[in-house]
């Protein structure tokens, strides 16, 4: 009884759940719905693969109590680190930190999460992309929340493209940024990359509230190669979910881990 009235009160405070107001969702799902019915003509034929930003995917408000529950960088105990390099010790990843397990993020981000996975925000994506019987990664692999510190760079890549414990396909992924008062200067937008690696055909600023969908393929290349220019005190922060499909796609893709990419003339 002592720990579940101590859980009661870290969600209620001192009332009890029927003493405390109902807050309802954290995400508009009629205005979602709105919105991915708009965006979805469009979606398909989105160069160089189909994606969507949507802007105010989340209050602004909401936005920066989720970005104040990321733990802070010099907690080790909580960030997981991403850092590695090439076979010539050039990075592929470096000064970016994730937490996948729920158990360690804040109360607001476990309800977004929870919404995210859930059957409303499923069909939203369904009406944006067109893609049936979505399934969201329970387990969270690679995805959670993200923080990329000052000098953090992402190679651009190609995601695997099979769960490692399911099995089942990697359909989409979904990028929610939290980054209040982000300055270009800084960098760190996301790069979309044309299939013959010769261009990067869009750029996609990190900005607060701003949420990126896009479909996964052997050749969906993105990233943000160049290191983040932000102060030391500064993240750039994210939320990362996956979502799958079973049976697999009709396609002969070979399953693959991330396929990391070179920019020519740069790497």
């Amino acid at each position: 009884m002592p720990l579940f009235r101590s859980t009661l009160e870290r969600l209620f405070g001192s009332q009890s759940p029927s003493q405390a107001p109902f807050t309802g969702c954290i995400l508009d799902f009629p205005h979602l719905q709105q919105a991915a019915q708009f965006a979805a003509s469009q979606y398909g034929s989105a160069q160089p693969f189909p994606h969507a930003v949507l802007d105010g995917f989340i209050a602004p408000a909401i936005a920066t109590q989720l970005a104040a529950e990321f733990p802070a960088r010099a907690d080790t105990t909580q960030w997981l680190d991403y850092n590695g390099n090439d076979a010539s010790g050039k990075p592929l990843q470096h000064n970016k930190y994730h937490i996948s397990d729920e158990d360690r993020l804040g109360l607001m981000t476990q309800r977004l999460l929870y919404e995210l996975k859930g059957a409303r925000f499923l069909q939203v994506l369904t009406t944006l992309t067109g893609i049936e019987n979505l399934i969201p990664d329970a387990l969270n692999h690679g995805g959670g929340i993200h923080m990329n510190c000052r000098g953090a760079l992402l190679k651009i890549h190609a995601d695997f493209n099979r769960h490692p414990q399911w099995h089942v396909d990697r359909r989409l992924n979904l990028l929610l940024y939290l980054n209040e008062g982000w300055q270009t200067a800084w960098g760190g937008d996301l790069e979309l990359w044309s299939a013959d690696m010769q261009a990067c055909l869009k750029k996609i600023a990190p900005v607060a509230g701003r949420c990126v969908i896009f479909s996964t393929s052997s050749t969906s290349f993105h990233g943000h190669p160049e290191p983040i220019d932000c102060p030391e005190d500064v993240s750039r922060k994210s939320i990362a979910l996956y979502y799958y499909s079973n049976p697999p796609r009709t396609s002969d893709e070979p399953v693959h881990s991330t396929l990391w990419q070179a920019r020519p003339g740069l790497e």
